[in-house]
């Protein structure tokens, strides 16, 4: 049975390096984040689907009824149909769901992080860049004990108000997650700094012993 999302899989070279999950922002196709893959962990497999809903033309992970507006009950079904996608091409594609690092940005780090609260399962660890709180409540306590999740915001970021990123990390860190925040004068596009500072970060946390 084919996979239900349009996808690229490149598998990985190092077979220490954990696998990433590469999920784009609106407007985004599935080769978006693939350099950005190779720069934050080199020798990790890359899954990258595309997202299914189009507004107005342009991919999205779910809907929005307007900027930053969401509804619950399709979020979740979204979030579910990914995340059954994820599982089926863990086997296909033979890698661990619990070594999984979700590497999101905008539309594609709201949905990343919606999987941590509602299918935990399916990830191991997280990188979000520019996310908005999309489900306001926290994760299941325990769900998120061991692993790591990485947000990075912008000071200046006219899409996402300034306490999401404090509210997203306290609804992850209530299901036992160990959230790292960083914070710099930028709008919402993604920047070399946010780069670093998330290779920083991966290097510290989830990179193979040896590696930089």
């Amino acid at each position: 049975m084919p996979l239900s999302f349009k996808h690229v899989f490149e598998p990985g070279q190092n077979p220490s390096a954990p696998p990433l999950l590469l999920l784009h922002a609106t407007g985004g196709t599935e080769r978006d984040l693939l350099s950005l893959g190779h720069v934050l962990s080199p020798g990790s497999a890359l899954l990258a689907p595309r997202g299914q809903v189009s507004e107005r033309g342009a991919a999205r992970f779910f809907a929005r009824l307007a900027e930053g507006v969401f509804d619950s009950e399709e979020v979740a079904r979204r979030t579910h149909e990914l995340a059954d996608f994820l599982a089926a091409a863990a086997r296909e594609y033979h890698f661990d769901p619990a070594r999984l690092v979700a590497v999101g940005y905008s539309n594609g780090a709201n949905v990343a992080a919606t999987l941590l609260q509602l299918r935990p399962v399916v990830l191991g660890a997280a990188v979000l860049f520019r996310p908005m709180v999309v489900l306001d409540v926290p994760a299941a306590p325990g769900s998120l004990d061991g692993k790591s999740v990485f947000i990075a915001s912008g000071t200046d970021d006219p899409l996402v108000p300034n306490d999401h990123p404090l509210r997203l990390a306290a609804h992850l860190r209530a299901g036992g997650a160990d959230v790292t925040l960083h914070s710099q004068p930028a709008d919402h596009g993604l920047t070399p700094a946010d780069v670093s500072a998330a290779h920083g970060w991966f290097v510290r946390n989830l990179a193979p012993a040896g590696t930089t």
